[in-house]
């Protein structure tokens, strides 16, 4: 009797393992995880830190490299492994992370010095771009979370792992997800590994190609982008869109082919149209390109990284959101507690707002 007992309770354990990270998105994990990110605790609330059983402990912190990038992972007591990649600190490199805006291609390399050459496939189409300065980040955390994931896999035979990151650590987490999927279908990590993604207060990574592709990936409940309606953050950087950002088939892309139809006058008056509609959002994005690309690598890169080669960017600038939508909606009791200051910006950012909205919607009682 006793061994027909530990056997089903060593079934029942298997199976639960087996089983532990679920699709869907879950506010109580979402609350452990930006805890986490926080305060290195996976329990939110402050008091109960002090009394309460933390099942999450800190197995390793990477050193700062890059853009003062970093990225700690943490291990669940049940063997789910959590990878946390932080944020924008008070630096000036860190800054030139996010403003380093310009776009590169999905799929590509980045020369970072004589002797080390980061080679990169986030996206299966080749109309998607991302943004050059959160890419650059990757290329100097990805490689050492692939080869914890493989020690971990190998040693303790971890197989589910949350991606976290909040704000700069959430545009991150996106682009490291499909980093990830992709070293997967190259072979170059295990297929049976299973991430489960939530971007917190996340900009936006890439285009619309890109946004495509990632939600694709990370279909039937995997990736999720959190965002609290009045944070300014995930509305950057800003999207410009302009004919290269569409599709091939676009009815507006052909337009000048239809209008070259038409008799002379309509001709005349279309042709005037369409060059004014046109030409004001390539030239904006081609500023874009050249005062968060070109200068600013000029100017500020090439100081923090010397070794780095500058990349080639792409005339695309139609930033897009990733990732299953949870939008936290404030209300005018939220409005009390955090109130509308200019002077003030990252109100709406912090720890505080985003665990209030989501106990108000997605953690009541």
């Amino acid at each position: 009797m006793r061994f027909i007992s530990c056997l089903v309770l060593c079934l029942l354990l298997s199976r639960s393992h087996a089983q532990t990270i679920q699709p869907g998105f879950d506010a109580r994990e979402y609350a452990q995880l930006l805890s986490l990110a926080f305060y290195s605790s996976s329990i939110p609330d402050s008091t109960a830190r002090l009394t309460t059983h933390d099942p999450y402990h800190l197995e390793y912190r990477s050193p700062e490299v890059g853009l003062k990038n970093r990225w700690t992972l943490y291990l669940r007591e049940d063997g789910v492994a959590v990878i946390d990649v932080r944020g924008t600190v008070a630096d000036k490199a860190s800054w030139l992370a996010n403003f380093y805006a310009a776009m590169i291609p999905a799929t590509g390399s980045l020369q970072l010095n004589d002797t080390t050459q980061f080679s990169y496939k986030l996206s299966a189409d080749p109309k998607a771009n991302v943004h050059v300065g959160w890419t650059v980040a990757l290329a100097y955390l990805g490689p050492d979370v692939a080869n914890k994931i493989r020690e971990y896999y190998s040693k303790k035979k971890i197989k589910e792992f949350y991606i976290f990151g909040h704000s700069q650590g959430g545009a991150i987490s996106f682009l490291l997800r499909s980093y990830l999927y992709y070293e997967q279908q190259a072979g170059r990590l295990p297929a049976d590994v299973k991430f489960k993604t939530y971007c917190s207060a996340a900009p936006k990574p890439g285009n619309m190609f890109y946004a495509y592709d990632y939600d694709f990936i990370t279909r039937g409940g995997w990736g999720f982008n959190v965002v609290n309606a009045a944070d300014w953050v995930p509305e950057t950087p800003f999207s410009i869109q302009t004919i290269n950002s569409l599709n091939p088939t676009n009815v507006f892309v052909n337009l000048p082919k239809t209008i070259k139809k038409q008799k002379f006058f309509v001709r005349l008056v279309g042709n005037t149209l369409y060059n004014k509609m046109e030409r004001k959002p390539r030239k904006a994005q081609r500023k874009y390109e050249k005062y968060l690309g070109k200068k600013l690598f000029r100017l500020a890169l090439r100081k923090e990284l010397p070794g780095m080669k500058e990349p080639t960017y792409v005339h695309d600038g139609n930033y897009m959101r990733a990732g299953s939508p949870i939008i936290l909606m404030p209300d005018s009791r939220y409005y009390e507690l955090y109130p509308e200051n200019p002077d003030k910006p990252f109100t709406h950012h912090v720890f505080g707002a985003y665990l209030h909205l989501l106990q108000k919607d997605y953690l009541v009682k």
